[in-house]
């Protein structure tokens, strides 16, 4: 089991995805994330040792991203070896047999457009072990709420890209914290500071999606 568990998550961090992938050259004709999950559970090794692969293989890379030793591509292809896997448990994670930490609901606020950031917090953030519940973009602060509804007990993120729409990602963070005061709410994107963050009651901001992994994993009940 650990030699699945160390060869999932080293195509995760390196993003082999499938043994045909010309990515990463020194890996070439190497089996991938793909073929290694379908053979791991044919050989009757738990689907919880490769998503703990998966997690490990995300937490690598997300360290290098943050250490500037990794760039967007990385991560995207990361990602890719990553929902490989993913694919082959997936009926184990539906039937509840393999459990995730929480459920992270994010959204690109109100009036905003943009989800490229919104998109790599949710890669890093699934790798790390999490459900993410992706509302998409534009999404009202009515939005938010509803899905907090559906999920109890959820963290939820807002990103914002423009400065205009930091009114309205205030907005929905205070309607959050009226509605769900429990609630531990991220918020991220270019213009967003930590003295942000604070000024509007959120919980959590950072740079980087790996220390919003780590800030999760600190507040998991």
């Amino acid at each position: 089991m650990q030699e699945y568990l160390e060869r999932i998550a080293m195509c995760v961090a390196r993003g082999k995805v499938y043994k045909s992938a010309p990515y990463p050259p020194d890996m070439k004709d190497q089996d991938g994330a793909d073929e290694i999950a379908a053979d791991a559970l044919k050989n009757g090794v738990q689907p919880t040792v490769l998503l703990e692969g998966c997690m490990l293989g995300m937490d690598k890379i997300g360290k290098e991203f943050s250490e500037n030793r990794a760039a967007v591509t990385n991560l995207v292809i990361s990602a890719a070896a990553m929902n490989a896997v993913l694919k082959h448990i997936k009926p184990f994670l539906e039937s509840g047999e393999v459990k995730r930490k929480g459920k992270f609901v994010i959204g690109t606020v109100s009036g905003d457009l943009h989800d490229i950031g919104k998109n790599l917090v949710s890669m890093i953030i699934t790798g790390g072990g999490f459900e993410v519940i992706d509302l998409g973009v534009d999404v009202p602060t009515s939005k938010f709420l509803g899905a907090l509804a559906q999920h109890p007990g959820c963290f939820v993120g807002l990103s914002a890209l423009l400065t205009i729409t930091m009114p309205n990602m205030e907005k929905s963070v205070r309607a959050i914290k009226e509605a769900y005061p429990d609630t531990k709410v991220l918020v991220g994107g270019a213009p967003i500071t930590r003295d942000f963050c604070t000024r509007i009651g959120a919980d959590f901001s950072s740079p980087n999606p790996h220390e919003a992994v780590e800030y999760l994993n600190g507040n998991v009940a």
